[in-house]
């Protein structure tokens, strides 16, 4: 990986720029609402998004949140880790999160934590045994009618 290189996504072009890999994730998302809900959860929640490009291409992404829980204390959450399908099984997603527990040391979180879905199979696998995470628990979920 001599060619990569992390970027900050800060403006509304580079957050559009990453749209391709992130639908791989959130299939449930068309680039209208993603660029919406990143623009709010930026400014209401901290949410960062970081690419890491290869040869000027976007091959992975992340993007978290610094938060404060009871059950966690000082943590960081991971919302989205996305590598794209052509660029899998190189080491990306395994340089992001290297990246973020860097972010979350130097700054004082105390941990990193993330959810993912039970059918992910891969990734969970990935997250136990090349990340070093432990299952904890589990995530609920219940929809609110609008």
């Amino acid at each position: 990986m001599d060619a990569s290189s992390l970027k900050e996504l800060q403006s509304k072009e580079d957050i559009l720029e990453a749209y391709p890999v992130i639908k791989q994730l959130r299939t449930h998302l068309d680039i209208s609402t993603y660029a919406q809900l990143a623009a709010e959860a930026r400014e209401k929640d901290g949410y960062r998004m970081f690419a890491l490009y290869e040869e000027g291409k976007i091959v992975a992404v992340v993007g978290f949140e610094p938060m404060t829980t009871l059950y966690y204390g000082r943590f960081v959450w991971v919302c989205d880790l996305v590598t794209d399908e052509n660029s899998r099984s190189h080491g990306y997603g395994k340089v992001l999160l290297d990246f973020v527990h860097d972010w979350a040391k130097q700054r004082g979180y105390e941990s990193v934590a993330l959810s993912s879905g039970l059918q992910r199979t891969d990734a969970h696998r990935f997250y136990e045994e090349k990340a070093d995470y432990d299952k904890v628990s589990y995530v609920f979920k219940k929809r609110m009618e609008l």
